[in-house]
């Protein structure tokens, strides 16, 4: 008897220890599971705070530090984070994304700074050891988004990009139903569109800059213009020093989609033409009307924006359209509909989610539309570092698309078609355009690309 119960206490400490270790790859991935919890925002403003606020819905992190140039967004941002997030702690406030990331080691860097700061700060993110959510545009040049690339490849680092029909329901759908199904036959035409008035054309004069704003490390890089009013709020998207005016601002979303949507890599040309053809009181700089050609093999991809006038189609004034021999799709941030040459068509509207999220309805100019994508794409990069596969929305797929419409600008200024050789870096026989894919930082600047 005794022998048989040292035999049956050997067998369980020997198979304890078995299922120790057997259970330790488990295990670790368990730990693993809850690596993504120290977090820092760059860029406090609207969109930065509503970034941070969809992933606090979805994981309770910790949010340590927060960063920007402007002390109101930051005194806001520090209050509305500590009420939101579960420890209640208030984080730590920073003027210099640089100082932020030397003084604290972060799993998760949010970022929602101005088109012109994303290639430096997501690069700065990395190198300290954290993954990124960049919003888009990437960069505002070419070889900035090639510089982000290669950094996230190096370091493995995991960059989820702000192009979130990837992660929007009736998106998915839209691609699993009717695309991948095959209801739309022979896909040889694509239309994209934005008709939004959102093109600022006031002309204020030239006043001293706000004592709560750094308005010098708010250029940065960027050339430095005169201070005339405050560049948050969209004023800063009115100039092509730091954005890429509204195809990169809204192109990017439409044609990353239609991409996605049809396994779509870089386009073989792309050609465009605009200019200011209507509003030209204002002092903005960026286009008021574009068209822009993406082409591939037996498929052109066809941009169109003004911000004038009246939408082609008032259900869809910012959408895609998939034109097939079988079918027509449209599709928004609101709804989807599969027209049939033959049957009824097939719509699906957004999942608002305001049931499990009500908190969103008492937020100051959340996108509600948007807030159920955000949420998912966070929770596929969230996915996408603990169990090391890249995300939906790849920084890959975002230099392709966000680099295809800065090229499309780069066509328009020079008034002919560009070839970009992503393995060479250039545009195929034309150094001037070549020369566009860098932009000249300001002196203390270095540009990213090496």
């Amino acid at each position: 008897m005794n022998n048989l119960n040292l035999n049956r206490r050997d067998f369980i400490v020997a198979g304890s220890a078995f299922l120790s270790l057997s259970a330790l790859p488990s295990m670790l991935k368990g730990d693993t599971l809850k690596a993504v919890n120290k977090v820092g925002l760059i860029g406090a403003g609207w969109y930065g705070k509503s970034d941070l606020f969809r992933l606090l819905q979805v994981r309770d992190v910790e949010v340590l530090a927060v960063c920007d140039v402007d002390s109101k967004h930051l005194e806001e941002a520090a209050r509305l984070i500590s009420e939101r997030q579960k420890s209640k702690n208030t984080p730590k406030t920073y003027r210099d994304y640089r100082e932020m990331l030397s003084a604290h080691r972060f799993d998760l860097i949010l970022i929602g700074t101005p088109d012109h700061w994303h290639a430096l700060q997501a690069i700065a993110a990395m190198e300290a050891g954290a993954h990124v959510y960049l919003q888009k545009p990437i960069s505002v040049d070419v070889l900035e988004g090639e510089a982000i690339l290669a950094t996230a490849r190096r370091l493995n680092r995991k960059v989820q990009i702000g192009t979130q029909r990837r992660s929007t329901e009736h998106m998915i759908e839209a691609k699993e139903q009717i695309v991948d199904m095959g209801l739309l036959g022979n896909i040889s035409h694509a239309e994209m569109c934005c008709y939004y008035h959102m093109r600022n054309n006031s002309n204020p004069d030239v006043k001293p800059v706000p004592d709560f704003l750094d308005y010098e490390l708010w250029t940065g890089p960027a050339p430095l213009r005169p201070y005339d009013n405050l560049p948050h709020g969209g004023w800063w998207r009115s100039f092509m020093e730091y954005g890429n005016g509204i195809t990169g601002d809204m192109c990017v979303h439409m044609f990353d989609t239609v991409r996605w949507m049809l396994g779509l890599g870089w386009p073989k040309r792309i050609h465009a033409n605009g200019g200011i053809y209507v509003q030209k009181e204002g002092k903005a700089n960026i286009a008021d009307t574009q068209t822009a050609i993406f082409e591939y093999d037996n498929l052109n991809c066809v941009w169109q924006h003004r911000t004038w006038g009246r939408p082609t189609d008032p259900e869809f004034p910012w959408a895609f359209i998939l034109y097939g021999d079988k079918g027509t799709l449209k599709g928004s941030t609101l709804k989807y509909e599969f027209t049939p040459i033959k049957g009824e068509m097939i719509r699906k509207d957004v999942v608002l989610e305001k049931e499990a999220f009500p908190e969103d309805l008492t937020e100051p100019r959340i996108e509600l539309n948007s807030a159920p994508a955000t949420r998912q794409h966070m929770k596929n990069l969230l996915s996408a570092i603990e169990e090391d596969h890249l995300p939906i929305a790849d920084i890959e797929q975002g230099h392709i698309s966000t680099a295809s419409c800065i090229l499309a600008n780069v066509s328009m200024q020079l008034g002919r078609a560009v070839q970009y050789d992503p393995i060479q870096k250039v545009c195929t026989g034309d150094e001037e355009a070549t020369h566009l894919l860098r932009r000249t930082y300001r002196p203390n600047w270095v540009h990213p690309y090496r």
